[in-house]
């Protein structure tokens, strides 16, 4: 291909194909079909002119896409590998009271906050609002009420919530599972008690921020 590409028209064939008597650009136009027609002599004319006007020449550069690397999310751990690991228990030397105090007087300035200042003529409905809504993790719980009398008077420090049950430390370092269906609990901050009727609160501590409490709770007891 090379020899025919750089191959000199003889005289002859110059003035056959009338490459010599057009200046400039004609005479390049004049030179590119007397090659076509000499380097494909069974093509016609036409198809030749075709070829030049309607496809472009593709000179093999190719571009390469890079391709996209699918990142693989990371998932955390099951609810059962959770409970396997036993990544939520808390361990006999740590069942202590003492050692929760300091997160019980977070707790307490956290709802300070939440309430804007506990003060005297604060309304109690707006604190039970609150309180129903807020993160419960080191307030101090009672059973009030309950249909099973061994929990009645249980109080505690709250150290884990679920959605079905309490964890709640003594007094006496006894780490107490409270079952949160068929029970009432208080709440008691700055002398504000709030009571919590279980059987409407089993939610995650979580979820209760976009959930409405009604008003008053009942309980069959």
């Amino acid at each position: 291909m090379t020899s025919v590409a750089y191959h000199a028209f003889s005289q002859k064939e110059a003035k056959e194909f009338d490459v010599q008597q057009h200046p400039g650009a004609q005479r390049a136009k004049a030179f590119v079909r007397a090659f076509l027609k000499r380097s494909m002599p069974r093509m016609s004319q036409q198809a030749l002119e075709d070829h030049l006007q309607r496809k472009a020449v593709v000179l093999e550069y190719f571009t390469h896409r890079k391709r996209k690397e699918k990142r693989k999310k990371s998932k955390g751990l099951s609810a059962k590998q959770r409970r396997e690991l036993r990544l939520f228990d808390i361990k006999p030397e740590q069942q202590r009271y003492s050692l929760f105090l300091p997160l019980h007087e977070l707790w307490k300035q956290y709802i300070r906050d939440l309430c804007n200042g506990l003060k005297p003529d604060t309304q109690p409905q707006m604190i039970q609002a609150k309180l129903l809504k807020a993160d419960l993790h080191g307030a101090v719980v009672s059973v009030t009420k309950s249909k099973c009398p061994s929990y009645v008077g249980v109080t505690g420090i709250l150290l884990q919530e679920t959605k079905h049950v309490f964890k709640i430390i003594t007094k006496e370092d006894r780490l107490k599972v409270i079952p949160k269906l068929n029970c009432v609990f208080t709440v008691e901050i700055d002398g504000f008690i709030s009571y919590i009727y279980g059987s409407k609160f089993q939610l995650r501590s979580s979820e209760r921020s976009a959930k409405k409490f009604k008003a008053k709770g009942t309980i069959d007891l």
